[in-house]
């Protein structure tokens, strides 16, 4: 079987949950069958810059240039929610969340485009991945698709290696500072707690960052929050390994890939109420209304003192993010090509 997938989104140095997705599937099917030829296709803009890393033995390395590259494939597997304008056999879409559709949460501009890429992938589609419940029902909510096409396949957890040290008094939280990330909130629950705490903020800019950033630089503790910027996998790895909490009130999430990540590292979470969130963390963080800044507020304090629900947390933690991994979500992938196939 020819299988190609769309590796775009794989390449570069500031990958967003997309591209970490991207980069760990193609790696996780890759090694588990060896005997099994993949094409990682690259549209224009990175396909120059996919040089600059090594692939797999097995897989070879094409041009993803619509209407013309690649064809001739059994199967094509777009890994964002969009595929290319050329036909195969069979195709295949991953779906991470709609929040595009239903909340102010990026340009006018950008929601058409990606309406019109989303609705043309979902009726194009022979199989969809979704990689939550949650994202799921929103696909076939929203864009009208069977749930006979749909397929929940869930992330795996990154697990980063990080030095042993003590835990300094920092309440953490992973991703871009944009509006839908609930950022200007979390600010203001942590203006309630006690003064030798600090707020680190560890991600890039987005959709409504200049009206949050005013926010931060208004708080009376804005001595006490650091805004890092894109990190690298090492740096975040070092802010894990020092965080005593990770706080992630966000208000829309297809899957929330951080929150597992806390979780393997050892870090008690605290999270939203909402989306794909509670599905995701099970009872192995603090769940919260995320439009609430008491009850935000209240959790983070109730972490601070009571060090024993710290404990509970972190360890329920541990047992949730072992649940989640790459080889699995590889499989359950696999499974899907085969079921085309077949």
């Amino acid at each position: 079987m020819k299988i190609a997938l769309d590796a775009t989104y794989s390449v570069g140095e500031k990958l967003s949950g997309v591209g970490v997705y991207s980069r760990e599937l193609l790696n996780a099917l890759a090694a588990a069958h060896p005997e099994q030829r993949f094409e990682f296709c690259y549209r224009p803009h990175r396909y120059v810059r996919s040089f600059a890393r090594a692939l797999p033995p097995n897989c070879g390395r094409t041009l993803l240039y619509e209407p013309t590259f690649p064809r001739g494939r059994d199967l094509f597997h777009g890994l964002n929610q969009r595929l290319p304008g050329i036909r195969f056999r069979k195709a295949v879409c991953t779906f991470h969340d709609l929040f595009v559709l239903t909340g102010d949460y990026s340009t006018p501009d950008f929601r058409k485009r990606f309406a019109e890429q989303a609705r043309k992938a979902a009726a194009e589609s022979d199989a969809i991945i979704a990689v939550s419940e949650f994202t799921a029902s929103q696909v076939h909510e929203l864009l009208g698709v069977e749930r006979a096409r749909l397929r929940v396949v869930h992330h795996g957890a990154n697990r980063r290696s990080t030095q042993s040290g003590p835990r300094e008094n920092i309440i953490l939280n992973v991703g871009a500072i944009q509006r839908r990330k609930n950022i200007a909130r979390l600010v203001e629950a942590f203006e309630r707690t006690p003064a030798d705490w600090t707020l680190v903020l560890a991600g890039s800019t987005g959709y409504g960052a200049a009206e949050i950033l005013e926010r931060i630089e208004r708080s009376r503790r804005r001595r006490d929050i650091r805004v890092t910027g894109y990190l690298s996998e090492r740096q975040l790895a070092d802010w894990y390994a020092r965080a005593r909490i990770f706080a992630f009130p966000s208000l829309d999430e297809g899957f929330g890939m951080p929150v597992l990540e806390a979780m393997a590292a050892g870090v008690p979470v605290i999270a939203s109420s909402r989306a794909a969130l509670p599905e995701v963390c099970g009872n192995a963080a603090i769940l919260v209304e995320p439009e609430d800044v008491d009850e935000i507020g209240l959790a983070i304090v109730r972490l601070i003192e009571d060090q024993n629900l710290a404990e509970e947390m972190i360890g329920r933690g541990h047992a949730r993010s072992a649940e989640f991994t790459w080889e699995r979500a590889a499989k359950q992938t696999w499974q899907i090509y085969q079921g085309l196939a077949d």
